[in-house]
């Protein structure tokens, strides 16, 4: 658990790698039973989900949180879940989502202070080039730092 009284249950790492993050804000989430039961066992995958907003509300879509087994009364495992968010923020983000190319990616899903809470990204789409960029950078970075690794050493 960090200092801030988070304790991460999945991260989209691959979000990072396919978008370039201009925002992100906190949401919360509402759930069933056995949906925060599942969670806390860590059983959940945000890979290919996304928000929209819908009727004035923010629903996260395709997220995929597994059956809890015990339960007598299971869940649906990819739905859709109402986020929360005050009115300002919602109206201010809609009003982003309008511009071309922005879309808003659940990047980390976590418990604070025993709820369950989103980390939503507003982000824009990398192209092809971008993501060569991105991994020509990050061998490079790994390369300088196992050169400065062995120069401590010795």
């Amino acid at each position: 658990m960090s200092e801030d009284g988070r304790k991460s249950i999945c991260v989209n790492r691959k979000a990072r790698f396919n978008y370039h993050f201009e925002e992100t804000l906190e949401a919360g989430i509402v759930l069933l039973g056995s949906e925060v039961k599942s969670l806390r066992d860590g059983r959940a995958n945000l890979v290919d989900a996304y928000a929209r907003l819908k009727n004035g509300e923010l629903f996260m879509m395709k997220a995929h949180i597994a059956p809890y087994d015990p339960a007598r009364e299971n869940h649906e495992p990819v739905r859709e879940r109402k986020l929360l968010l005050h009115r300002r923020e919602l109206d201010r983000l809609s009003g982003k989502l309008r511009e071309r190319g922005f879309t808003l990616i659940p990047y980390e899903l976590y418990f604070k202070q025993g709820r369950v809470k989103v980390t939503l990204a507003l982000a824009r789409g990398k192209k092809q080039y971008d993501k060569r960029e991105s991994v020509a950078k990050r061998d490079s970075d790994r390369r300088l730092r196992a050169v400065t690794k062995r120069r401590l050493r010795s």
